[in-house]
């Protein structure tokens, strides 16, 4: 999909999708994947397979046993999954190593897997919801590339996403959550989880959902995610009126939000 033309004029260039990527899409779009094909996709790039790989090992995923294979990953977590992680990789690799970004791969790693394993137990679309967690903070990398003397500041200088998409549109006209749906356009991912993306600094913030219906449920999995990442204990209390909000069932939404909260919980036991 193109970028939006208003965007342009700002000369913020938006990273293209590396092909890999390009076919990998293809790939999960069709209803009789062929996971021998994808499989053999993620290793024929070599430094995406090996990145793929340590992400698949690490604490994260909680596996007893060290994975030693893409097409072993896939057996142990499911398609989605480690496409997902490809997906998380070639984002990370399409733009420059920084410390400053560390924390943004971190809690995108995180959040994808969130927002993927609760719409699994949901019934809602793990595809879209998995990678609409992945790149939530992605228009914080564009922005950083676009500004590396400029934008870090920003970031430190900032109390929360709120007050920081205040600061980037006074500097930069435009904010990251803008910015991060142009480019999940530009990469080929779904309305909805265009949507969330678009939408989750004020969702996040105690603001409405999007008004078609269709996109409410994605952007308040990016809700309970932030939730669980940072304000766990109110849990109960934010279910309930974002559920209702969402036009989702409140007590199925707060049992799967526990069940991913005890997988982590326990993936990171073992980690330790």
């Amino acid at each position: 999909m193109a970028v939006d033309p208003e965007l342009r004029t700002l000369q913020i260039d938006i990273p293209a999708r590396p092909e890999s990527l390009v076919k990998l899409s293809l790939l999960m779009a069709d209803e009789d994947m062929n996971l021998q094909a994808a499989s053999q996709l993620i290793e024929a790039d070599m430094a995406l397979a090996a990145a793929v790989m340590k992400a698949v090992n690490s604490s994260l995923y909680g596996l007893k046993g060290r994975v030693q294979s893409v097409q072993q990953a896939i057996t142990y977590l499911g398609m989605r999954e480690v496409a997902a992680i490809t997906f998380e990789m070639g984002l990370r690799a399409a733009f420059p190593p920084a410390a400053e970004l560390d924390p943004i791969w971190r809690r995108a790693a995180q959040r994808g897997l969130i927002m993927g394993r609760l719409a699994a137990a949901m019934g809602q679309d793990a595809w879209a919801a998995h990678s609409a967690g992945l790149f939530e903070e992605c228009g914080k990398a564009v922005l950083f590339r676009h500004a590396p003397d400029h934008y870090p500041s920003m970031l430190r200088a900032a109390r929360d996403d709120t007050e920081l998409l205040s600061l980037e549109t006074a500097g930069f006209g435009v904010s990251h959550d803008a910015l991060g749906a142009a480019l999940c356009e530009s990469w080929g991912l779904g309305p909805a989880a265009v949507a969330s993306v678009r939408h989750h600094v004020h969702a996040q913030a105690g603001g409405p959902l999007p008004e078609q219906p269709a996109r409410r449920p994605i952007v308040a999995l990016s809700v309970i995610a932030h939730v669980l990442m940072n304000d766990p204990e109110h849990l109960d209390e934010r279910v309930g009126p974002l559920a209702e909000a969402a036009g989702l069932e409140a007590t199925l939404v707060l049992r799967s939000a526990r069940k991913v909260q005890e997988q982590l919980e326990a993936a990171a036991a073992r980690a330790r």
